[in-house]
């Protein structure tokens, strides 16, 4: 595969950072042999490569361990204790993945700085500022279990038995260049680095935060009913929620899934009102466009967030974005696939189990495969258990053992609120009294440079993250807000109340979740895996099937989630959480499975509020269709159909949107020669298919006509400038002479309208509405303006018609959807901040994709951004509890994240294809696959 060369490379700072790139550049030019020195390149680079067969020492062991490896490298271990089996866990992840697990460490604790230098000075007291280090130093002194410590600590053991014989070269090729500057060495791994990363998963998968910012953003050119309308309700009558009914007893708190449920929500569904701060809008008595007339602010609408806020959420969702996400770009796509069909519908009579994860492309894929047996389990030692995991954690996260499997997607839970907060210098203001700040000091320490001190401030609420940026120090100067909030003064701060600031246990939920053996223990795990929240699906090698939905889930007191609250006032404070007994569960339903897909959990009548901020179900319903067609008149689904329900890649959208374009009548030929590409077509989105190209290059451009352009700067793409009317401006309409200039402000992979599942409600609730106000468009010079959905849409298509003509040739019959919609895996450090050939040494890619956004083979893209890969289902595995050998798993890139080893991307074409690897789990099958076998001795 070509490398990947799209990309600016940012600015190199000086000195430290500067220093490193320098000799990181020497090393990679001997490495790929460019001028002399080539011989000792390869050497270098083949100094980290693991040994694999033979036998080393592994202090601290009781017994020998063996660490079986398969033709792709895949490690399977063979140990005689708990103890044992951990500690060899953590030399092994070592011996592929420390770089990662390094980098990993240092960001969690928000010391970056210490490797990457002044650059990463922000984002290190932005994390500071939460305190995941922090947090998770409390959860190992004060939450978990003892068997727990000792596994964190058998794997720490086990990795710092690997530093302590590799430095430099030795461990990698980025060590071998950070070596040249002689200042920064590795220190001991620690179990509170394991910890924290699970601070890292939950951050990424927080729920309805960008949301909560967004709909704030929105109310300098919407009105409340516009937003609503551009968050609608989630479609129960049409995309079943996970569990189909369901009811709590409220005696009881306890969830009983065969229930009859009475009654709604007791907090309400939909966004609701602004909560009472002022951050949302209120109608006006004045006339206007129900739209705001184009780009320019609703006439006669009270204004919700006036400058000062919106400078500050803006500012806000800035630094989110430097935080590195590990995960992927926060919001709408980030999810998962998973599905469950008992035996009574499968070939092999047992149940089969399917999980995809929907993760950012990156480079090594943050998976990693891996099985931990015990020779015998028993007392001593416990585990015989195999799947995905994380580099720099023990354990398994998804996969089975031998005698259940479970999978995972994000339930998406809103589990985060910002609060404004009325604060001096002295504190904050809380039911009308002045209150102490909570501080802390922080010292980031600086590669290359002086070491920075920060102060943390923390209200009841959580850790003011407004501190963190210059623009946030005048948090809601001019924020109108409700009757009785407090003098402005010098404007409001932003504080973050988030579940995984608390202490918890799901630490002690891995190693559970490795160990059940049926469905009451499998639940018992679950009611530990409190954060992040995710949907827990499993079968068991008997025949059974269920679902939990775990996590701690906060009650509210007033207000719903959707926007920021009053700090200042106690009836906004979280009340609590919503019990463990009272979360949704199934246990063998009537229908035979169970898909999760980041849908609506229960039915709109459950009674407690998990989220106004759903996924959207385009991708779950599409799952449960297919299941059903296969098992309508007694037909059964097989492992071959999993795999292919996997690659499915059908678009909803195309299905509902293209016979409205077909029946435009375009007069210009050019035009209609593309637009012919639609007819006929089956809605799949190919990698070779010039009809998927265009279309979703017609849905990109009819987003950004309707939605997009009419957005405020801090939503749309960085960079992407219009004449528009100013927000403030209250006068005529059709007044062309106070148009100003502005510019995005918005990353392009977060960027609004995204073209989720979301957007698809959006358009569709207004599709048989031709002349409804979000097709019209403001007259701008040079651009007339739109006067119907027709319109919209046949100059939608004259713009794809031309996009795609500049990206892809003007011949129709050269154009796919693969060319456009591509994949690069990108090495997460280096990969992204170096100069251009580094990354191309680093880097690998472009890919040819097929599927999309919200489909189930989700490889999705922001259509504000452009079609570029965003994330990607990270792994694949299809567990046959008939018979566990015949599993099957892949990995998106590969077991080793050394750039130049055998196993650095060998999974990616087959990954690219939809094709799965053999998953062997029993000892006979691991013998028999095994390629080395390397054994460690005490």
């Amino acid at each position: 595969m070509p490398a990947n060369k799209s990309g600016p490379a940012p600015k190199k700072k000086k000195k430290g950072r500067r220093g490193r790139l320098v000799a990181l550049t020497v090393v990679l030019l001997l490495v790929a042999g460019i001028g002399f020195g080539a011989y000792w390149g390869v050497s270098t680079v083949r100094a980290s490569f693991p040994e694999t067969t033979g036998s080393l020492k592994l202090p601290g062991l009781t017994d020998p361990v063996d660490v079986v490896r398969d033709a792709n490298g895949i490690p399977q271990i063979y140990a005689d204790t708990d103890e044992d089996l951990f500690r060899a866990q953590g030399y092994v992840q070592a011996q592929d993945r420390f770089w990662e697990m390094d980098v990993r460490r240092h960001m969690t604790a928000g010391r970056l700085s210490e490797m990457f230098g002044k650059s990463q000075v922000k984002t290190d007291a932005f994390l500071r500022t939460l305190g995941w280090h922090e947090v998770a130093q409390k959860e190992y002194d004060t939450k978990l279990s003892a068997s727990t410590k000792k596994y964190l600590q058998a794997y720490s053991a086990g990795v710092n038995a690997y530093l302590k014989d590799h430095q430099g070269s030795a461990l990698s090729l980025e060590y071998a260049a950070l070596g040249f500057t002689g200042d920064y060495k590795p220190e001991a791994w620690t179990p509170v680095d394991s910890v924290a990363w699970l601070k890292a998963m939950a951050w990424d998968l927080r729920g309805n935060m960008q949301d909560e910012i967004d709909r704030s953003l929105m109310t300098s050119r919407f009105t409340q009913k516009q937003i609503d309308q551009l968050y609608p309700g989630y479609p129960y009558q049409r995309n079943r929620p996970i569990v189909d009914g369901g009811s709590v007893d409220q005696a009881t708190k306890e969830f009983d899934p065969k229930g009859t449920p009475s009654g709604g929500a007791s907090t309400g569904t939909g966004t609701g009102t602004a909560n009472g701060t002022g951050t949302g809008t209120g109608t006006g008595t004045g006339s206007g466009s129900s739209t705001g007339s184009g780009t320019g602010a609703p006439r006669g609408t009270v204004r919700g967030a006036t400058a000062g806020v919106q400078a500050q959420l803006s500012s806000l969702s800035s630094t989110l974005e430097q935080v590195p996400a590990l995960l992927g770009p926060n919001g709408n796509g980030i999810g998962s696939n998973s599905w469950v069909v008992s035996g009574e519908h499968t070939t092999t009579g047992k149940p089969l189990l399917a999980n995809d994860p929907h993760l950012a492309p990156q480079m090594p894929s943050l998976w990693y495969q891996m099985g931990l047996h015990c020779r015998t389990t028993g007392p001593k030692c416990n585990y015989d258990v195999a799947g995905f995991t994380f580099s720099g954690m023990p354990g398994v996260v998804i996969g089975h053992n031998q005698d259940i499997s479970w999978g995972m997607t994000n339930l998406g839970a809103d589990v985060t609120d910002l609060y404004l907060e009325k604060i001096n210098a002295d504190g904050y203001l809380y039911d009308g009294k002045q209150q102490p700040f909570l501080t802390r000091q922080e010292t980031i320490k600086v590669a290359g440079g002086d070491s920075q001190k920060i102060t943390v401030r923390s209200t009841n609420n959580g850790p003011i993250v407004s501190d963190r940026d210059d623009e946030l120090t005048n948090v809601g100067k001019d924020a109108p807000v409700a009757d009785g909030a407090p003098d402005r003064g010098d404007g409001y701060a932003v504080s973050l109340r988030w579940t995984a600031l608390d202490p918890g246990k799901s630490m002690d939920a891995v190693f559970e979740l490795n160990r059940a053996k049926d469905w009451t223990s499998f639940r018992k795990a679950a009611a530990d895996f409190e954060v992040p929240s995710q949907n827990l699906i499993y079968a068991d090698t008997k025949g059974n099937i269920g679902y939990q939905a775990p996590g701690q889930i906060p009650i509210r007191g007033k207000g719903d989630g959707s926007y920021p609250s009053p700090g200042w006032d106690s009836a906004y404070k979280w009340k609590g959480y919503i019990p463990q007994s009272a979360l949704p569960y199934e246990y063998n339903p009537k229908r035979g499975f169970i898909v999760t897909a980041n849908q609506a959990v229960a039915n709109e009548k459950y009674p407690y509020l998990i989220t106004n901020d759903w996924g959207y179900g385009a991708r779950s319903q599409r799952i449960n269709d297919l299941i059903e067609s296969k098992i309508k008149d007694g037909g059964k689904v097989s492992t071959d159909d999993m795999q292919t329900f996997q690659k499915d890649n059908s678009s909803e959208i195309a299905r509902l949107l293209t016979p409205y374009l077909t029946k435009i009548d375009i007069k210009d030929k050019y035009v209609r020669d593309a637009q012919q590409l639609l007819s006929g077509w089956d809605f799949t989105q190919e990698p070779d298919s010039a009809a998927a190209a265009y279309f979703n290059a017609v849905w990109r451009n009819t987003l950004k006509l309707a939605f997009g352009n009419k957005m405020p700067k801090e939503l749309r793409v960085q960079g992407q400038c219009l004449y528009v009317r100013p927000a403030s401006d209250t006068g005529p309409a059709d007044d062309q002479n106070k148009l100003v200039r502005e510019c995005g402000e918005r990353a392009g992979d977060t960027a609004q309208p995204d073209g989720g599942d979301r957007w698809y409600e959006v358009v569709r609730n207004i599709l048989d509405d031709p002349n409804n106000a979000w097709w019209k468009t403001d007259d701008r010079p040079g651009h007339p303006g739109l006067k119907n959905r027709d319109q919209l849409l046949a100059q939608a298509m004259k713009d794809a018609r031309y996009e795609l003509t500049s990206k892809l040739g003007k011949n129709i019959d050269h154009w796919t959807w693969g060319r456009l919609h591509q994949m690069d895996l990108t090495n997460q450090t280096l990969g992204k901040d170096g100069p251009g050939f580094l990354k191309d040494l680093l880097n690998r890619g472009p890919w040819n994709l097929g599927g999309g956004e919200a489909a189930v083979d989700a490889t999705g893209w922001n259509a504000s951004g452009g079609y570029k890969v965003t994330w990607v289902p990270s792994m694949r595995m299809v567990v046959n509890l008939a018979d566990l050998d015949k599993s099957r798993w892949i990995n998106l890139t590969g077991a080793s994240g050394h750039a130049y080893h055998a196993h650095y991307y060998d999974q990616t074409d087959k990954w690219a294809k939809g094709e799965l690897l053999p998953w062997a789990f029993s000892e006979d099958a691991v013998k028999k696959a095994g390629k080395d076998t390397l054994t460690l001795s005490p």
